[in-house]
């Protein structure tokens, strides 16, 4: 089962690697990463999204929480706790006058900005779940798509609950 981990870490060198060295070390896979600084300048939070059962996931969240980098972790799957997630994606996608009408169609449909323009081409920026970005992708043919750049899910829980020292 895939599960999104936000950890609030201290603000240093080496806090990501010894992270990533974990998962290294015990043969998890990180499918997704992303890391900045807080509203405090000392923490930074990092959401990660792995898969595995139950127990793997336990595992994890019980080596992570003995790094003396993490301050803090939530499981945002666990417990049926309601969260928010998002991703963003910069997409290049082929852009013949012939088809620029269905492809701002298709933008336009998806909640999408076109953020760069050229005689051949535009650069879409959307947002939103990692799911609608693949829908977006499944509509390209392969060929038409020539650059994608994704960010990673971001993810927060809902309401008053919130990761904080």
């Amino acid at each position: 089962m895939r599960h999104i981990i936000s950890i609030l870490l201290e603000n240093e060198s080496g806090a990501l690697s010894r992270v990533a060295g974990l998962f290294s070390a015990r043969a998890y896979n990180i499918e997704s990463l992303t890391v900045a600084p807080t509203e405090d300048p000392t923490l930074s939070r990092m959401t990660l999204v792995t898969s595995g059962s139950d127990e793997i996931i336990e595992q994890i969240t019980k080596q992570l929480n003995k790094l003396i980098d993490v301050v803090k972790l939530n499981d945002l799957n666990e417990n049926g706790v309601k969260h928010i997630e998002r991703e963003m994606m910069l997409i290049k996608v082929k852009a013949p006058v012939s088809t620029r009408e269905e492809i701002m169609r298709l933008n336009n449909i998806f909640r999408g900005n076109i953020i760069d323009v050229s005689e051949d081409s535009y650069t879409i920026e959307l947002t939103g779940t990692s799911d609608k970005l693949d829908a977006f992708i499944d509509l390209f043919e392969c060929d038409s798509i020539l650059e994608t750049v994704r960010s990673g899910v971001m993810g927060i829980s809902r309401g008053h609950s919130a990761l904080h020292v």
